[in-house]
Protein backbone atom coordinates (compact mmCIF):
# COMPACT_ATOMS: atom_id res chain seq x y z
CA UNK A 1 0.00 0.00 0.00
CA UNK A 2 1.56 3.37 -0.77
CA UNK A 3 1.76 5.37 1.85
CA UNK A 4 0.10 8.56 2.87
CA UNK A 5 1.55 11.53 1.77
CA UNK A 6 2.37 13.93 4.33
CA UNK A 7 0.16 16.74 3.19
CA UNK A 8 -2.72 14.69 3.34
CA UNK A 9 -1.58 13.62 6.96
CA UNK A 10 -1.30 16.76 8.29
CA UNK A 11 -5.16 17.75 6.65
CA UNK A 12 -6.58 14.51 8.31
CA UNK A 13 -5.02 15.78 11.38
CA UNK A 14 -6.83 18.93 10.99
CA UNK A 15 -10.30 17.36 10.66
CA UNK A 16 -9.50 14.67 13.53
CA UNK A 17 -8.72 17.79 15.74
CA UNK A 18 -11.36 19.68 15.13
CA UNK A 19 -13.65 16.70 15.63
CA UNK A 20 -12.11 15.74 18.49
CA UNK A 21 -12.13 19.40 20.30
CA UNK A 22 -16.04 19.87 19.32
CA UNK A 23 -16.40 15.68 20.95
CA UNK A 24 -14.90 16.53 24.31
CA UNK A 25 -16.58 20.16 24.53
CA UNK A 26 -19.84 18.16 25.28
CA UNK A 27 -18.32 16.17 27.56
CA UNK A 28 -17.64 17.25 31.33
CA UNK A 29 -14.31 17.85 31.98
CA UNK A 30 -13.19 17.45 28.17
CA UNK A 31 -11.94 21.03 28.03
CA UNK A 32 -9.62 20.26 30.61
CA UNK A 33 -8.44 17.33 29.18
CA UNK A 34 -7.62 18.76 25.90
CA UNK A 35 -5.69 22.06 28.31
CA UNK A 36 -3.68 19.85 30.30
CA UNK A 37 -3.31 17.06 27.86
CA UNK A 38 -3.51 17.39 24.09
CA UNK A 39 -2.33 21.46 24.00
CA UNK A 40 0.91 21.04 25.39
CA UNK A 41 1.95 18.92 21.90
CA UNK A 42 0.34 21.89 19.85
CA UNK A 43 2.89 23.99 22.40
CA UNK A 44 6.08 21.70 22.17
CA UNK A 45 5.57 21.79 17.95
CA UNK A 46 5.40 25.76 18.09
CA UNK A 47 8.51 25.52 20.21
CA UNK A 48 10.52 23.50 17.40
CA UNK A 49 9.29 25.57 15.01
CA UNK A 50 11.34 28.48 17.31
CA UNK A 51 13.85 26.20 17.56
CA UNK A 52 15.06 26.07 14.07
CA UNK A 53 14.80 29.70 13.32
CA UNK A 54 18.08 31.16 14.06
CA UNK A 55 19.72 27.95 12.80
CA UNK A 56 17.65 28.26 9.84
CA UNK A 57 18.56 31.49 8.76
CA UNK A 58 22.29 31.14 9.34
CA UNK A 59 21.98 27.79 7.37
CA UNK A 60 20.07 28.98 4.45
CA UNK A 61 21.11 32.75 4.02
CA UNK A 62 24.66 32.33 4.19
CA UNK A 63 24.44 29.58 1.74
CA UNK A 64 22.29 31.70 -0.48
CA UNK A 65 24.40 34.25 -0.28
CA UNK A 66 27.67 32.59 -0.79
CA UNK A 67 26.21 30.56 -3.82
CA UNK A 68 25.61 34.03 -5.56
CA UNK A 69 29.80 33.73 -6.57
CA UNK A 70 28.71 33.13 -10.04
CA UNK A 71 27.68 37.32 -10.26
CA UNK A 72 31.72 37.81 -10.69
CA UNK A 73 31.47 36.09 -14.06
CA UNK A 74 27.54 36.79 -15.19
CA UNK A 75 27.09 40.65 -13.84
CA UNK A 76 24.82 41.44 -15.30
CA UNK A 77 22.72 38.74 -15.09
CA UNK A 78 23.42 38.92 -11.69
CA UNK A 79 22.47 42.16 -10.40
CA UNK A 80 19.07 41.96 -13.09
CA UNK A 81 18.15 38.63 -10.87
CA UNK A 82 18.33 39.88 -7.19
CA UNK A 83 16.76 43.70 -8.47
CA UNK A 84 13.54 41.93 -10.00
CA UNK A 85 13.43 39.38 -7.22
CA UNK A 86 13.87 41.92 -4.68
CA UNK A 87 11.17 44.24 -6.52
CA UNK A 88 8.51 41.49 -7.00
CA UNK A 89 9.51 40.71 -2.82
CA UNK A 90 8.49 44.23 -2.07
CA UNK A 91 5.28 44.12 -3.84
CA UNK A 92 4.29 41.01 -2.49
CA UNK A 93 4.67 42.33 0.62
CA UNK A 94 2.58 45.60 0.06
CA UNK A 95 -0.37 43.92 -1.67
CA UNK A 96 -0.49 41.48 1.68
CA UNK A 97 -0.92 44.60 4.08
CA UNK A 98 -2.65 46.46 1.71
CA UNK A 99 -5.13 43.42 1.39
CA UNK A 100 -5.26 42.60 5.32
CA UNK A 101 -5.62 46.51 5.76
CA UNK A 102 -9.43 46.79 3.60
CA UNK A 103 -10.53 43.33 4.37
CA UNK A 104 -9.13 43.55 7.87
CA UNK A 105 -10.39 39.91 8.64
CA UNK A 106 -8.89 40.05 12.93
CA UNK A 107 -11.27 42.77 13.45
CA UNK A 108 -14.14 40.42 12.88
CA UNK A 109 -13.71 39.04 16.39
CA UNK A 110 -15.80 41.24 18.92
CA UNK A 111 -14.51 43.11 21.83
CA UNK A 112 -15.13 40.39 24.08
CA UNK A 113 -13.79 37.30 21.95
CA UNK A 114 -11.34 39.32 21.49
CA UNK A 115 -10.45 40.54 25.61
CA UNK A 116 -10.59 36.45 25.79
CA UNK A 117 -7.92 35.90 23.31
CA UNK A 118 -5.38 38.89 25.16
CA UNK A 119 -6.22 37.34 28.83
CA UNK A 120 -5.00 33.45 27.58
CA UNK A 121 -1.93 35.19 26.21
CA UNK A 122 -1.82 37.79 28.45
CA UNK A 123 1.91 37.65 29.40
CA UNK A 124 3.53 37.26 26.05
CA UNK A 125 1.23 40.49 24.87
CA UNK A 126 2.04 42.73 28.01
CA UNK A 127 5.75 41.86 26.88
CA UNK A 128 5.41 42.88 23.49
CA UNK A 129 3.89 46.12 24.26
CA UNK A 130 6.18 47.26 26.74
CA UNK A 131 8.66 46.58 23.54
CA UNK A 132 6.38 48.33 21.37
CA UNK A 133 6.01 51.18 23.31
CA UNK A 134 10.05 51.53 23.96
CA UNK A 135 10.20 51.52 20.34
CA UNK A 136 8.11 54.35 20.22
CA UNK A 137 9.92 56.28 22.62
CA UNK A 138 13.33 55.86 20.20
CA UNK A 139 14.88 58.42 17.90
CA UNK A 140 13.71 57.96 14.46
CA UNK A 141 16.60 56.14 13.24
CA UNK A 142 16.48 53.60 16.32
CA UNK A 143 15.47 51.16 14.33
CA UNK A 144 18.62 51.09 11.95
CA UNK A 145 20.85 51.42 15.11
CA UNK A 146 18.92 47.96 15.94
CA UNK A 147 19.45 46.12 12.62
CA UNK A 148 23.22 45.63 13.73
CA UNK A 149 24.12 43.79 16.57
CA UNK A 150 27.02 44.26 19.16
CA UNK A 151 27.08 40.73 19.48
CA UNK A 152 25.87 37.89 17.40
CA UNK A 153 25.52 35.20 20.20
CA UNK A 154 23.38 37.58 22.67
CA UNK A 155 21.23 38.51 19.17
CA UNK A 156 21.13 34.45 18.70
CA UNK A 157 19.71 33.81 21.86
CA UNK A 158 16.24 35.65 21.48
CA UNK A 159 13.77 35.40 18.97
CA UNK A 160 13.23 39.41 18.38
CA UNK A 161 16.22 40.11 17.45
CA UNK A 162 15.62 37.92 14.01
CA UNK A 163 16.49 41.18 11.84
CA UNK A 164 20.51 41.32 13.77
CA UNK A 165 20.86 37.49 13.15
CA UNK A 166 19.62 38.31 8.86
CA UNK A 167 22.52 41.20 8.69
CA UNK A 168 25.32 39.13 10.26
CA UNK A 169 24.07 36.27 7.94
CA UNK A 170 24.20 38.47 4.80
CA UNK A 171 27.48 40.00 5.94
CA UNK A 172 29.02 37.05 6.62
CA UNK A 173 28.03 35.75 3.13
CA UNK A 174 29.06 39.10 1.97
CA UNK A 175 32.77 38.65 3.30
CA UNK A 176 33.03 35.10 2.20
CA UNK A 177 32.68 36.72 -1.52
CA UNK A 178 35.14 38.70 -1.53
CA UNK A 179 37.47 36.09 -0.22
CA UNK A 180 39.88 33.86 -2.60
CA UNK A 181 37.55 30.42 -3.06
CA UNK A 182 40.85 28.41 -1.88
CA UNK A 183 40.84 29.62 1.39
CA UNK A 184 36.72 29.87 1.50
CA UNK A 185 36.24 26.36 0.73
CA UNK A 186 36.29 24.37 4.26
CA UNK A 187 33.24 27.27 5.34
CA UNK A 188 31.69 26.91 2.30
CA UNK A 189 31.77 23.01 2.68
CA UNK A 190 30.64 23.47 6.53
CA UNK A 191 28.19 25.80 5.69
CA UNK A 192 26.58 23.94 2.45
CA UNK A 193 26.13 20.42 5.05
CA UNK A 194 24.88 22.21 7.91
CA UNK A 195 22.10 23.67 5.19
CA UNK A 196 21.34 20.01 4.64
CA UNK A 197 21.62 18.85 8.09
CA UNK A 198 18.87 21.99 9.56
CA UNK A 199 16.76 21.18 5.85
CA UNK A 200 16.87 17.34 7.19
CA UNK A 201 15.86 18.49 11.13
CA UNK A 202 12.83 20.92 9.26
CA UNK A 203 11.84 17.64 7.42
CA UNK A 204 11.76 15.86 10.96
CA UNK A 205 9.93 18.90 12.58
CA UNK A 206 7.08 18.57 9.88
CA UNK A 207 6.58 14.58 10.65
CA UNK A 208 5.41 15.76 13.68
CA UNK A 209 2.93 18.73 11.79
CA UNK A 210 0.16 16.14 11.75
CA UNK A 211 -0.26 16.00 15.78
CA UNK A 212 0.91 19.16 15.96
CA UNK A 213 -1.76 20.34 13.71
CA UNK A 214 -4.04 18.04 15.60
CA UNK A 215 -3.60 19.29 19.50
CA UNK A 216 -3.90 23.14 18.32
CA UNK A 217 -7.12 22.56 16.48
CA UNK A 218 -8.65 20.54 19.36
CA UNK A 219 -7.29 23.41 21.90
CA UNK A 220 -8.45 26.01 19.50
CA UNK A 221 -11.92 24.20 19.27
CA UNK A 222 -12.50 24.19 23.19
CA UNK A 223 -10.88 27.41 23.55
CA UNK A 224 -12.57 29.54 21.11
CA UNK A 225 -14.74 31.70 23.00
CA UNK A 226 -17.45 31.70 19.64
CA UNK A 227 -17.67 30.43 16.43
CA UNK A 228 -16.63 33.83 15.49
CA UNK A 229 -12.81 32.67 15.68
CA UNK A 230 -13.34 30.42 12.79
CA UNK A 231 -15.07 33.06 10.63
CA UNK A 232 -12.35 35.34 11.25
CA UNK A 233 -9.72 32.22 10.27
CA UNK A 234 -12.11 31.30 7.37
CA UNK A 235 -11.58 35.54 5.93
CA UNK A 236 -8.25 35.45 6.62
CA UNK A 237 -7.70 32.82 4.48
CA UNK A 238 -9.85 33.82 1.86
CA UNK A 239 -7.89 37.23 2.02
CA UNK A 240 -4.14 35.73 1.78
CA UNK A 241 -5.69 33.83 -1.03
CA UNK A 242 -7.04 36.46 -3.35
CA UNK A 243 -3.48 38.52 -2.22
CA UNK A 244 -1.72 34.96 -3.79
CA UNK A 245 -4.30 35.23 -6.79
CA UNK A 246 -3.12 39.28 -7.58
CA UNK A 247 0.63 38.18 -7.27
CA UNK A 248 -0.29 35.63 -10.42
CA UNK A 249 -1.74 38.56 -12.29
CA UNK A 250 1.58 40.47 -11.43
CA UNK A 251 3.30 38.17 -12.84
CA UNK A 252 1.16 37.76 -16.32
CA UNK A 253 0.98 41.42 -16.77
CA UNK A 254 5.13 41.99 -16.18
CA UNK A 255 5.84 38.75 -18.29
CA UNK A 256 3.36 40.47 -21.07
CA UNK A 257 5.18 44.12 -20.63
CA UNK A 258 8.60 42.89 -20.57
CA UNK A 259 8.53 40.11 -22.71
CA UNK A 260 5.40 40.30 -25.32
CA UNK A 261 4.44 36.43 -24.03
CA UNK A 262 0.49 35.99 -23.52
CA UNK A 263 -1.14 34.83 -20.73
CA UNK A 264 -1.96 31.61 -22.10
CA UNK A 265 1.96 30.89 -22.98
CA UNK A 266 3.01 31.69 -19.66
CA UNK A 267 0.51 29.65 -17.69
CA UNK A 268 0.37 27.01 -19.83
CA UNK A 269 4.55 26.87 -19.87
CA UNK A 270 4.27 26.63 -16.40
CA UNK A 271 1.34 24.39 -15.07
CA UNK A 272 3.47 21.03 -14.69
CA UNK A 273 5.66 23.23 -11.86
CA UNK A 274 3.12 24.84 -10.67
CA UNK A 275 0.89 20.89 -10.17
CA UNK A 276 4.15 19.44 -8.64
CA UNK A 277 4.71 22.90 -6.05
CA UNK A 278 1.50 22.17 -4.88
CA UNK A 279 1.40 18.56 -4.08
CA UNK A 280 5.04 19.18 -2.44
CA UNK A 281 4.67 22.59 -1.18
CA UNK A 282 8.39 22.77 -1.87
CA UNK A 283 10.25 24.74 -4.26
CA UNK A 284 13.41 22.96 -4.04
CA UNK A 285 11.73 19.83 -5.01
CA UNK A 286 9.60 21.84 -7.93
CA UNK A 287 13.35 23.02 -9.21
CA UNK A 288 13.80 20.22 -12.05
CA UNK A 289 11.08 20.61 -13.18
CA UNK A 290 10.72 24.11 -13.18
CA UNK A 291 13.79 24.05 -14.93
CA UNK A 292 12.26 21.80 -17.89
CA UNK A 293 9.14 24.08 -18.09
CA UNK A 294 11.28 27.54 -18.42
CA UNK A 295 13.64 26.13 -20.85
CA UNK A 296 11.36 23.79 -23.24
CA UNK A 297 8.28 25.50 -22.88
CA UNK A 298 8.82 29.08 -22.07
CA UNK A 299 12.12 29.12 -24.30
CA UNK A 300 14.67 30.84 -21.52
CA UNK A 301 18.47 29.99 -22.47
CA UNK A 302 19.45 26.84 -19.90
CA UNK A 303 22.25 29.74 -18.87
CA UNK A 304 20.06 31.61 -17.77
CA UNK A 305 17.70 29.05 -16.15
CA UNK A 306 20.52 27.38 -14.52
CA UNK A 307 21.33 30.59 -12.88
CA UNK A 308 18.22 32.33 -12.07
CA UNK A 309 15.97 29.19 -10.93
CA UNK A 310 17.91 28.06 -8.47
CA UNK A 311 18.82 31.93 -6.64
CA UNK A 312 15.03 32.50 -7.39
CA UNK A 313 14.48 28.92 -5.06
CA UNK A 314 16.70 30.05 -2.13
CA UNK A 315 15.56 34.07 -1.99
CA UNK A 316 12.47 34.66 -3.66
CA UNK A 317 9.43 33.42 -1.98
CA UNK A 318 6.61 36.36 -3.23
CA UNK A 319 3.46 33.76 -1.92
CA UNK A 320 5.50 33.75 1.26
CA UNK A 321 5.79 37.39 1.57
CA UNK A 322 2.28 37.68 0.51
CA UNK A 323 1.86 35.83 3.58
CA UNK A 324 3.82 37.17 5.98
CA UNK A 325 2.48 40.35 5.37
CA UNK A 326 -1.47 39.13 5.77
CA UNK A 327 -0.70 36.86 8.83
CA UNK A 328 1.14 39.43 10.98
CA UNK A 329 -1.43 42.12 10.40
CA UNK A 330 -3.97 39.52 11.18
CA UNK A 331 -2.73 38.33 14.28
CA UNK A 332 -2.52 41.74 15.51
CA UNK A 333 -5.55 42.28 14.48
CA UNK A 334 -7.35 39.63 16.54
CA UNK A 335 -5.20 40.62 19.79
CA UNK A 336 -6.43 44.38 19.38
CA UNK A 337 -2.87 45.63 18.85
CA UNK A 338 -2.98 48.83 16.23
CA UNK A 339 0.05 48.67 14.15
CA UNK A 340 1.22 52.27 13.01
CA UNK A 341 2.34 53.21 10.01
CA UNK A 342 6.11 52.62 10.99
CA UNK A 343 5.49 49.29 12.40
CA UNK A 344 3.68 48.19 8.90
CA UNK A 345 6.76 49.70 7.27
CA UNK A 346 8.99 47.45 9.43
CA UNK A 347 7.02 44.09 8.58
CA UNK A 348 7.52 45.34 4.72
CA UNK A 349 11.70 45.58 5.52
CA UNK A 350 11.62 42.73 7.73
CA UNK A 351 9.34 40.35 5.46
CA UNK A 352 11.43 40.93 2.35
CA UNK A 353 14.62 39.87 4.59
CA UNK A 354 13.40 36.86 5.91
CA UNK A 355 11.42 35.91 2.58
CA UNK A 356 15.22 35.68 1.33
CA UNK A 357 16.50 33.31 4.33
CA UNK A 358 13.36 30.98 3.86
CA UNK A 359 14.27 27.31 3.30
CA UNK A 360 12.57 26.30 -0.24
CA UNK A 361 10.85 23.48 1.71
CA UNK A 362 7.16 23.02 3.11
CA UNK A 363 6.15 25.33 5.93
CA UNK A 364 9.64 26.90 6.12
CA UNK A 365 7.47 30.14 5.63
CA UNK A 366 5.57 29.58 8.97
CA UNK A 367 9.32 29.38 10.91
CA UNK A 368 9.90 32.76 9.29
CA UNK A 369 6.86 34.27 10.28
CA UNK A 370 8.06 34.15 13.73
CA UNK A 371 10.88 36.50 12.63
CA UNK A 372 8.66 39.14 11.86
CA UNK A 373 5.85 38.78 14.41
CA UNK A 374 8.99 39.66 17.07
CA UNK A 375 10.31 42.30 14.86
CA UNK A 376 6.86 43.85 14.88
CA UNK A 377 6.10 43.28 18.53
CA UNK A 378 3.11 40.62 18.21
CA UNK A 379 2.12 38.21 20.29
CA UNK A 380 4.04 35.03 18.70
CA UNK A 381 1.30 32.94 20.65
CA UNK A 382 -0.97 33.93 17.18
CA UNK A 383 0.24 31.44 15.09
CA UNK A 384 -1.74 29.04 17.07
CA UNK A 385 -4.37 31.20 15.56
CA UNK A 386 -2.61 30.75 11.70
CA UNK A 387 -0.86 27.04 12.08
CA UNK A 388 -4.23 25.41 12.04
CA UNK A 389 -5.27 25.81 8.35
CA UNK A 390 -1.69 26.97 7.19
CA UNK A 391 -1.09 23.42 5.20
CA UNK A 392 -3.50 23.99 2.47
CA UNK A 393 -2.27 27.70 2.04
CA UNK A 394 1.23 26.71 1.95
CA UNK A 395 0.72 24.94 -0.92
CA UNK A 396 -0.60 27.74 -2.64
CA UNK A 397 1.86 29.99 -1.56
CA UNK A 398 4.76 27.33 -3.12
CA UNK A 399 2.81 27.87 -6.70
CA UNK A 400 3.52 31.36 -6.64
CA UNK A 401 6.96 31.11 -5.58
CA UNK A 402 7.26 29.15 -8.37
CA UNK A 403 5.63 30.84 -10.94
CA UNK A 404 7.29 34.10 -9.86
CA UNK A 405 10.66 32.01 -10.45
CA UNK A 406 9.39 31.51 -13.77
CA UNK A 407 8.39 35.22 -14.28
CA UNK A 408 11.60 36.42 -13.07
CA UNK A 409 13.84 34.51 -15.71
CA UNK A 410 11.77 34.97 -18.59
CA UNK A 411 12.52 39.12 -17.69
CA UNK A 412 15.60 38.00 -16.99
CA UNK A 413 16.38 36.22 -20.41
CA UNK A 414 14.33 38.97 -22.85
CA UNK A 415 16.65 41.52 -21.27
CA UNK A 416 19.56 39.72 -22.49
CA UNK A 417 19.07 38.49 -25.53
CA UNK A 418 18.80 34.61 -24.47
CA UNK A 419 14.23 34.60 -24.87
CA UNK A 420 12.95 32.17 -27.74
Amino acid sequence: MKKLALHWKILIGMALGVLFGVLLSFIPNGTVFIKDYIKPFGTLFINLLKLIAVPLILASLIKGVSDLKDISKLSQMGGRTIITYLITTLTAVIIGLILVNIIQPGKSISVETRNELVEAYASDTQEKQAVAAQRKEAGPLQALVDVVPSNIFLAASDNRNMLQVIFFALFFGIGMILIPSKNVKPVKKFFDSFNVIILKMIDLIMLAAPYGVFALLAALVVEAPSFELFQALALYAITLLLGLAIMIVVYIIIVRVFTGKKMNFFMKGIAPAQLLAFSTSSSAATLPVTMECVEENLGVDEEVASFVLPIGATINMDGTSVYQGVAAVFIAQAFGLDLSLSAQLGIVFTATLASIGTAAVPSAGIVMLVIVLAQAGIPEAGLALIFAIDRPLDMCRTIVNVTGDAAVSMIVGKSIGKLK
